[in-house]
């Protein structure tokens, strides 16, 4: 039930919460009455503790307050809301509010406490200090501050503030009005890979010297504890004016925002002439051309634009296009500039996404199952189907939008089906638990419910995701007709089942220090005990690394090896690696693609005692007479 907040109830309920310890704490104000609401402090609030009966949901709603102390000793304060259904790693959209307003009345006539229940996401909200906003400057302290609390992951050995409340998809969206913007637009120019989109309304901008610093500063290959990218002599490395970030600005002060508006034009490499739009106003798209980094695989989807209206921040129609303008997009990878990518936000109701939960090992787990038109319209009642398995904390809702797997669907005409971990450590974030429970569950389900077919079911997944479907691959091939993913290897063990299976695993050279190097450089990790399995069980020889080894991709970015063997007339390719030579740990969505272009070559069958026959089809099964049978437990390989 959630319970009621308003301004004669905060004190006493405050105090009580300091005496007990509330596993789940939801103090929604009332949908009717927001505005009388008070934001509970959260110094007054135990970290939640998990809460096992909903599935992939934050365990802590409502409306909080963070109190920030300055250096000089004054203190300054956030809010924070989060929607009743909020998922973990949530979408947040913060705001900075405008001078002399009231934030809880401002939510709530303007729209954003509704449109954050309508769409199960969160709100960030920067308020002015006791005289109101300062410039962008004096408010870098307390921005800075709010921020750090805010994105800092849930990490014990972490020196900033540790926010153990809530968690955020990773990147946010921004909203700055009144003499609030320039604040928080300074912070986004210093933090672009952590901002998707940005709205201004009401702004002055920022003049041209503070954005001056960002010319000459690069981005390089350190993340973390992650291996070092190390870039070749001569790289032309990113420079924070260079990633495209989009930008609309609303009702802008012309005499100001002048070095602002280009700045951001310069920074998503947008055409000089503005086109007109009914919604926007004079849109300045991304070049055609467009050669920056984080638009490499959604092609020039980025732009700028400035609209003069009378809008009133109290206008709910008014709020809703700012969320439509910003919510067009997502970003994911906001540590290492080159594996960044800007991409389109998959939209549920559209699409006809499915959110569904199941009970496994008396736990509550949610799935997501994406069924494009496409899979009818290419493969009637037998579509192939693709489970997911996303990284550690990476809940199915990012891992959507992270790697754009639903646009691959889109166009190839396979069932998505991503799974949801499970809490792990810390009750906002999750991590894998009973996937062979789990996975056997889902299969029958999707056999169940959709027309597909069961010959043809493939597993991906990223790091700790990679690691949980190559271990299938290597303890029960009979799960799947082929297994591709990126960024973790799983090892032979006792429970080897020594049986061949087509696997596929791409890697960054800025990835965890289990994949660092290749093949062929005398250090033994995980990667080669993973690569000599597979090898082995197909009778391989490792080779040089020389002879099979392909270039390809955006910049050539990626290098590709691949072992094949001759069967009849094919050759059928069994084990492939690729190294994508500038990015960190996080895979990129232009990687997707390749590995589909894998996995839709194969099928198998599996009889009651899961002895496996597989078989491969040049066309991806388009042409039925291109099959043939490249493997049988009872001959081994033909």
């Amino acid at each position: 039930m959630k319970k009621i907040i308003n301004k004669c109830l905060s004190l006493s309920i405050a105090a009580c919460m300091t005496l007990s310890v509330l596993p789940v704490t939801s103090f929604a104000a009332s949908n009717n009455n927001f505005k009388n609401a008070d934001a509970i402090p959260l110094g007054s609030v135990s970290v939640p503790e998990h809460d096992y009966t909903r599935a992939n949901k934050l365990p802590m709603t409502g409306y909080f307050e963070k109190s920030i102390t300055m250096a000089d000793g004054s203190i300054r304060s956030a809010k924070i809301y989060i929607s009743s259904d909020a998922p973990v790693r949530s979408y947040f959209t913060v705001i900075s509010v405008p001078d002399e307003v009231d934030t809880e009345e401002f939510l709530e006539k303007g729209g954003w406490k509704d449109i954050a229940d309508k769409n199960n996401e969160c709100l960030f909200i920067l308020e002015p200090g006791d005289k109101g906003w300062g410039t962008a400057a004096d408010e870098k302290e307390y921005v800075n501050a709010a921020m750090n609390f805010y994105a800092n992951p849930v990490d014990p050995l972490a020196s900033a503030p540790n926010n153990k409340y809530f968690s955020i998809f990773g990147e946010s969206y921004l909203v700055g009005y009144g003499n609030g913007a320039p604040a928080l637009e300074a912070w986004a120019a210093a933090n672009p890979l952590k901002v998707i989109s940005q709205t201004y309304v009401d702004s002055k901008g920022l003049e041209a010297e503070y954005f001056d610093q960002f010319e000459e500063k690069e981005f390089g290959g350190i993340n973390g504890s992650y291996n070092e990218i190390i870039f070749p002599d001569g790289f032309d490395k990113i420079t924070y004016d260079e990633v495209v970030l989009p930008t609309w600005y609303i009702n802008p002060d012309d005499n100001t925002f002048n070095d602002s508006l280009t700045y951001w034009m310069s920074a998503n490499d947008c055409a000089a002439a503005p086109v007109s739009d009914s919604k926007l106003g004079d849109v300045y798209k991304q070049k055609y051309d467009s050669d920056r980094w984080m638009t490499d695989y959604s092609g020039p989807i980025s732009k700028v634009a400035v609209l003069n209206n009378n809008g009133s921040i109290n206008d709910t129609n008014f709020t809703k296009k700012i969320y439509e303008f910003l919510t067009y997009y997502t970003r994911y990878e906001n540590a290492v500039a080159y594996g960044n990518t800007l991409a389109v936000r998959a939209d549920y109701h559209k699409l006809g996404i499915e959110i569904k939960n199941m009970i496994v090992n008396g736990y509550v787990r949610e799935y997501m199952v994406y069924v494009p038109e496409t899979a009818k319209k290419l493969w009637g009642d037998k579509a192939p189907v693709l489970m997911v398995f996303p990284g550690d904390s990476q809940t199915d809702k990012v891992f959507l939008d992270a790697t754009q797997w639903w646009q691959v669907a889109q166009e190839k005409g396979f069932v998505l089906t991503i799974v949801c971990e499970q809490y792990n450590n810390s009750s906002v974030a999750v991590s894998h638990k009973d996937n062979n429970i789990f996975y056997p569950q889902l299969r029958e389900e999707i056999l169940k419910n959709y027309d597909v077919d069961p010959a043809r079911i493939y597993a991906t997944g990223q790091s700790a995701g990679s690691m949980a479907s190559q271990g299938f691959a290597i303890t029960n091939p009979e799960f799947f007709a082929a297994v591709a993913s990126t960024s973790g290897a799983s090892t032979p063990s006792a429970s080897s089942s020594n049986k061949m299976i087509p696997v596929y695993l791409g890697y960054g050279a800025g990835d965890l220090s289990m994949l660092k190097g290749d093949l062929w450089d005398g250090v033994i990790n995980q990667l080669d005990s993973w690569a000599a399995y597979h090898l082995g069980i197909n009778n391989f020889e490792i080779g040089n690394g020389v002879d099979n080894v392909v270039t390809d991709g955006n910049r050539d970015r990626y290098k590709i090896w691949t072992w094949s063997k001759k069967i009849g007339t094919k050759d059928v390719p069994l084990v492939q690696v690729h190294l994508s030579l500038y990015r960190s740990h996080n895979c990129m969505s232009e990687e997707m693609p390749m590995l589909w272009d894998f996995l839709e070559h194969y099928s198998y069958e599996a009889d009651e005692n899961n002895n496996v026959t597989r078989y491969y089809s040049e066309s991806g099964f388009k042409d039925a007479g291109d099959k043939v049978q490249i493997y049988t437990e009872a001959s081994e390989m033909q």
